[in-house]
């Protein structure tokens, strides 16, 4: 019977000490989703448009790969050439612009 007292004690401490861990390991796994940007949307607007002058048809914030990791994505136009301007949310750097669309001479 006391065996039984202490195998449970020690299965019960090890759950504890695995529950108290869990919210340590997703706060580290949410850590990039969690982050704010520190450019506002009007700061990368104007830094897209020093990138590429045009019209900005979309925008958005969104996570992605390189940089911070949190980046604004304009979809913008001049004539018939599209360009795609990616801000950095976090440092205001100009981390994308391609080419969007069938026009290659842009």
């Amino acid at each position: 019977m006391q065996m039984r007292k202490r195998s449970f004690g020690v299965a019960a401490a090890g759950l504890l000490t695995a529950a108290m861990a869990m919210p340590l390991a997703l706060a580290g796994a949410n850590a990039a989703s969690a982050k704010r940007p520190t450019i506002t949307m009007s700061k990368a607007r104007a830094v897209a448009l020093k990138a590429f002058p045009g019209t900005i048809v979309k925008e958005e914030l969104e996570h992605e790969r390189g940089g911070s990791g949190l980046r604004y994505s304009f979809d913008m136009r001049r004539g018939t050439h599209w360009r795609e301007v990616g801000v950095d949310a976090m440092t205001g750097h100009v981390l994308e612009d391609s080419r969007e669309g069938a026009n290659p001479k842009d």
